[in-house]
């Protein structure tokens, strides 16, 4: 079986800005094959691209990394359900692209693997409720005071567990 996995380690909140950033950050590692990929990343940002990545394909570089430097906006969409997470170019990035059956997985430099959809979803769901149990472990963090940043971050978790709560629609 192609190996799949999804972990993060040494979560946090950035240090000197605690109070704002509603962001989750931490050691983001995805196993893909005989690869090994780590970045110390937007791990938030990675869970919701993750789920996303359960219904739609993820172009490499089309969208924000899978493993993101950052995540400065959460800009909503017309209909108020999904948010576009504008990042920095930093980070790291493949491709997973939906197949009979499961995704492909294609690294940067064309490596690319298999992966059963059943064991995809099971890696995407785990690594997306570790990071959810650190957001209910820990203080609420305070509400952004504007209107832009506090719709994004309502819509960002309102995205989050529809697509959570049904990861593979059928329709």
């Amino acid at each position: 079986m192609t190996t799949f996995h999804m972990d993060a380690t040494e979560l946090a909140w950035l240090e000197g800005i605690e109070d704002s950033d509603q962001c989750l950050h931490g050691h983001g590692i995805a196993v893909i094959g005989e690869r090994r990929l780590e970045y110390d990343c937007t791990v938030s940002a990675t869970g919701l691209q993750l789920l996303k990545s359960l219904t739609e394909d993820h172009i490499i570089y089309e969208d924000n990394q899978m493993l993101p430097c950052c995540g400065h906006f959460l800009i909503p969409d017309e209909a108020g359900e999904n948010v576009y997470i504008s990042g920095c170019p930093n980070g790291i990035d493949w491709t997973v692209r939906h197949i009979p059956g499961g995704v492909e997985l294609i690294l940067e430099d064309g490596y690319a693997v298999t992966v059963p959809m059943a064991q995809y979803r099971r890696e995407v769901l785990a690594f997306v409720q570790k990071i959810e149990d650190f957001y209910n472990a820990t203080p609420p963090r305070p509400v952004p005071e504007d209107d832009f940043n506090r719709r994004g971050w309502q819509i960002f978790w309102r995205e989050w567990h529809r697509r959570k709560e049904d990861p593979c629609p059928t329709s």
